[in-house]
């Protein structure tokens, strides 16, 4: 067999020397239609609980195929506990979002529902497809899930007291200092907020709730999904696991 595998999948199923791997239909079409991938051939396979394993090619068809793994290439490497709360926003925009949150080390995406959202659904499925599919081309062995989208109102009221929210203001001034500042905690949460800011009711909640840290992402004001980047890049290289 080939020993060299450039393909990644994320699959549903246990992990192990030995174990056999069931393909679903398109991962099928994607290996053997797409990839021209043939019996013999190697996959990295990772299902977000056994790391990465290099697997087999051990039968091919147009429904389906069978993968049998050979050995680990990679430990399980989870993300810190930081969940991102965003406003969903245009859909190429918000599948941006998503992908840059798993590259970026977001271990849950919670889309959320402001005074200011334009959108008034979301499809979880799709999202949670784009963000497997950010894993597997990053190189990572997690994958976040993403939530169903719920008003802030609500989360915020369920909110569990011992994560720390950080909410980038785009009143304020000042981030680094003030985040390295902020109380310790292994917790973390990210909100960003919609196209058209927070509504003034937001914010001054925001402000008051205990388990809040307001930062700002710098004198301009950025779009949503430019933000959803800088302040998770701020927090791994602060916070995270780029310190």
């Amino acid at each position: 067999m080939s020993t060299h595998a450039k393909i990644r999948l994320y699959v549903e199923h246990p992990l192990g020397a030995g174990q056999t791997v069931p393909l679903s239909r398109d991962q099928a079409h994607y290996l053997f239609g797409v990839m021209r991938q043939v019996v013999g051939g190697a996959v990295l396979l990772f299902n977000g609980e056994h790391g990465e394993w290099r697997a087999e090619i051990v039968e091919a068809g147009k429904r389906g195929g069978v993968l049998s793994c050979i050995e680990q290439t990679a430990p399980l490497r989870l993300p810190p506990d930081l969940w991102l709360l965003f406003a969903p926003i245009k859909k190429a925009r918000t599948d941006f979002i998503v992908e840059k949150a798993a590259e970026l080390g977001a271990a849950r995406i919670c889309p959320v529902q402001t005074d200011f959202t334009n959108a008034e659904r979301i499809r979880q499925d799709r999202l949670q497809a784009h963000a497997i599919e950010a894993a597997e081309q990053c190189g990572g062995t997690y994958v976040p899930h993403v939530a169903a989208m719920q008003r802030l109102e609500k989360t915020l009221s369920d909110w569990p007291a011992n994560r720390r929210l950080i909410f980038a203001d785009e009143a304020l001034v000042g981030a680094r200092a003030v985040l390295e500042a902020a109380p310790r905690s292994d917790k973390w949460a990210i909100l960003i907020g919609p196209e058209g800011g927070f509504s003034p009711t937001e914010r001054n909640r925001l402000h008051d709730l205990p388990f809040v840290t307001p930062i700002s992402l710098g004198p301009r004001i950025l779009r949503a999904d430019t933000a959803a980047v800088a302040a998770l890049t701020l927090f791994q290289a602060t916070r995270g696991d780029w310190e």
